[in-house]
């Protein structure tokens, strides 16, 4: 019995963790905000952010069910569109941020060590992924 609350507090706490920190990132990258400003659509903020709660919610409740399901082509092909457009708004949200690397190398003086700065998190991240790729993935 202690072992399962143990269990169902660290499952509760690591959802809140990694919940808040989608959030977080959504939230610095300012990718529904940008949206609706490209769009001219704030009128629809609520259908974002509801969106964004449905599809979180689905993401999570097929991660952990093991339901088998297909689609028809055009389906597969309207959710796979979906995944691009939100890949694409993705990375360029990243691109915007990453102009903060430079404007913190100057205002801090290391314009000189930017790229060791950035090379330390290239390194970093490609070691992380061997070592995932190479130890847990079999």
């Amino acid at each position: 019995m202690m072992t399962q609350l143990i269990e169902l507090f660290i499952g509760l706490a690591g959802g809140l963790a990694v919940g808040a920190g989608f959030v977080a990132f959504l939230t610095v990258l300012g990718i529904i905000p940008r949206l609706i400003q490209l769009s001219k659509s704030a009128v629809f903020t609520k259908w974002y952010e509801a969106s964004v709660v449905l599809g979180v919610l689905t993401g999570t409740f097929l991660s952990f069910n093991d339901i088998p399901f297909s689609f028809p082509d055009l389906l597969s092909s309207v959710w796979g569109l979906f995944h691009g457009v939100f890949i694409g708004m993705l990375a360029a949200a990243l691109t915007e941020v990453l102009n903060v690397f430079p404007i913190l190398a100057r205002r801090i003086g290391l314009e000189r060590s930017l790229l060791w700065f950035l090379m330390a998190i290239v390194l970093g991240k490609i070691t992380g992924s061997l070592f995932q790729w190479t130890i847990f993935v079999k």
